[in-house]
């Protein structure tokens, strides 16, 4: 028998189940951030975390049409379960800061949000920018089961977890992904030439 591999601290960001099954599938490389109704701001202390999904405030209406058709398991699921799966892990490669329409514009081929819910987030808040996380995304093989505490709930951003070491499988290749990476810099770059993109520091 092999050595057992002990449980380690670790960090899960909550993202509503739908966006984590498009991530999982391929279809998109970024997350739009702007921190829990709790929270003053959102802070990305963590260059590598897990997803956990959330079901609360995601409705079928807030994604774009397609994505609505592809992941009516995740959207069907309006209450939070008691146990949830952690199947996807994250590797932040960059991080954008937007504040302008026009930034939001150019990156909307790049996630499943529908358009009038992504003006939403970046109005919310107006003296904030909006957190924009490119991530490689990673299969948790197998997934972890999470039991859900009364303190991982509500409408937060980060929820610590105890977890061994899973192993982990890049969604997209290597090329794949920094060719993803690179348009959505390029696209945000060219929405704002006269200034670029700001980058926010990962602490």
């Amino acid at each position: 028998m092999g050595a057992t591999v002990p449980a380690v601290p670790a960090a899960a960001l909550k993202e509503w189940a739908s966006v984590i099954a498009a991530m999982l599938a391929g279809e998109q490389i970024v997350m739009l951030r702007k921190g829990g109704i709790g929270e003053k701001h959102f802070d990305l202390p963590h260059r590598e975390f897990l997803l956990l999904p959330t079901h609360v405030h995601q409705r079928p209406e807030l994604l774009v049409p397609a994505a609505r058709d592809t992941y009516t398991a995740e959207l069907a699921v309006t209450e939070e379960p008691d146990r949830v799966t952690l199947a996807a892990w994250c590797e932040v490669t960059a991080v954008h800061t937007v504040t302008e329409q026009r930034e939001l514009d150019a990156i909307a081929p790049f996630h499943v949000l529908g358009p009038d819910y992504a003006s939403l987030r970046l109005r919310w808040r107006p003296t904030h920018p909006l957190v924009v996380i490119v991530a490689r995304v990673h299969r948790v093989e197998p997934p972890l089961p999470l039991d859900m505490t009364p303190g991982m709930r509500g409408c937060r951003s980060w929820v610590p977890v105890d977890y061994t070491l899973p192993a982990r499988a890049p969604v997209l290749g290597d090329a794949v992904f920094a060719a993803h990476a690179a348009a959505v810099a390029e696209a945000l770059a060219d929405a704002h030439p006269a200034m670029a993109s700001g980058t926010a520091t990962l602490g």
